[in-house]
C-alpha cells in the first residue's frame, strides 16, 4: 500500500471529508488530494511534501515518524537550504551589525565636539578679561606741588569677569554631561529581544520578549524562498492568514502598535527574517529546525 492510500484509508476510518481535513490541517484541499493520489509533483516542494504528510498523519491519528520511516523510499528527501539563502541571511545580519556599530560612534563624536567648544569658550573669556584689564586708562592727580601722580585703577572688575567666565564654563560642562547622559540612555534603551522559553520537539513552541520605547511597533517579514506562514496577535486577531509566503510577497509590513503579544507559525524558518522596530530577531531554536512556533511578548518601557 502506498503512503497516500494509507493516509486516505485512515481518513475514511475517522469519517473525515477532505474539506474537514483542510480545516484541521490548514492545508489546501488540492494538496491533500494530491498526497492521496501520489501526485507529489504539484506540491510546492519536497520539504512541503514531507511537512504536509506529517500534518495529515497527525490529523488522522497516525504516528508521523513511524509512517515516514515505513515509506521512506517513497517519501521525497528533505531539501537543504541553498547557499544563496544562507548568504541572504548573513548579509542581513552584517548590515544590522554595521548599523549598530555606526550608532555607537555618535556619543564619542559629540563628547569630542563639546570638549572643543568648552575650550574655545574659556579662551574667549580669558582673552576678553585680559583685554579689559589692559585697556583701563591711568588716572592723573595733582600732588599739590605741580607734579602729576598716576593712579592705576585696581578695581575687582577683572576678578568679576573671571568669576563670570568660570560660571559659564561650569554651565557648559553641566550641559555637556546632561547630553552625554541622554546619549547613554538612548543607547541603553535600544530595542532588544530576550528568550524566555526555548521550545523542543519537531515543532518547538518558544516564547521571546521584545522590549522597546516609544508608541509604535512595526514588524517586517522577508522571505528568500517559499515558507508556510501564519501571524496573529493577542490570540484571535489574525494579521496574516495561514498560507504560503515567498520572496515575491516580501517585505510584509505589520503594525503591532497596541498589541501585547504576537504569534508566528513558521513552516521554513531558514528562509524567513523577522525584524521589529529595526531589530532583527534571532530564532530561539536553530533555524535548521524549519518548523517553529514563536510567541513574542511586546513590552513597552519608559523613555
Amino acid at each position: 500500500m502506498q503512503i497516500g492510500a494509507r493516509l486516505k484509508e485512515a481518513r475514511e476510518a475517522q469519517n473525515l471529508s477532505l474539506e474537514e481535513l483542510q480545516e484541521i490541517t490548514k492545508i489546501q484541499k488540492r494538496y491533500l488530494l494530491a498526497i492521496e493520489e501520489g501526485n507529489l509533483q504539484i506540491l510546492p516542494g519536497k520539504f512541503y511534501a514531507r511537512a504536509f504528510m506529517k500534518e495529515y498523519a497527525n490529523a488522522v491519528g497516525l504516528d508521523p515518524n513511524e509512517l515516514m520511516e515505513e515509506y521512506k523510499e517513497e517519501v521525497p528527501k528533505t531539501e537543504e537550504p541553498t547557499e544563496e539563502q544562507y548568504s541572504r541571511i548573513q548579509r542581513s545580519r552584517k548590515s544590522q551589525e554595521k548599523s549598530t556599530s555606526n550608532f555607537s560612534l555618535f556619543p564619542t563624536v559629540i563628547v569630542g565636539l563639546l570638549i572643543i567648544g568648552i575650550i574655545a569658550v574659556a579662551i574667549f573669556f580669558i582673552a576678553q578679561n585680559m583685554s579689559g584689564t589692559e585697556s583701563k586708562d591711568p588716572v592723573n592727580q595733582d600732588d599739590g606741588k605741580g607734579n602729576d601722580i598716576v593712579i592705576k585703577d585696581d578695581s575687582d572688575g577683572g576678578e568679576a569677569n573671571q568669576n563670570t567666565a568660570d560660571e559659564d564654563q561650569d554651565n557648559e560642562e553641566q550641559d555637556g554631561n546632561d547630553e552625554d547622559t541622554e546619549e547613554t540612555n538612548e543607547k541603553a534603551k535600544e530595542p532588544e529581544f530576550t528568550v524566555i522559553e526555548e521550545g523542543t520537539g519537531n515543532t518547538p513552541e518558544s516564547t521571546v520578549a521584545f522590549s522597546y520605547t516609544g508608541d509604535e511597533v512595526k514588524a517586517t517579514l522577508e522571505a528568500s524562498d517559499d515558507t508556510w506562514l501564519g501571524v496573529k496577535a493577542d490570540e484571535e486577531d489574525v494579521l496574516f492568514e495561514e498560507n504560503m509566503f515567498n520572496a515575491e510577497q516580501s517585505p510584509l509590513e505589520l503594525d503591532l502598535t497596541g498589541k501585547e503579544r504576537v504569534f508566528f507559525k513558521i513552516g521554513n524558518a531558514s528562509v524567513l527574517t523577522i525584524t521589529i522596530n529595526g531589530k532583527e530577531m534571532e530564532y530561539p531554536v536553530d533555524p535548521s529546525n524549519v518548523r517553529q512556533n514563536i510567541w513574542v511578548e511586546l513590552k513597552q518601557e519608559a523613555e
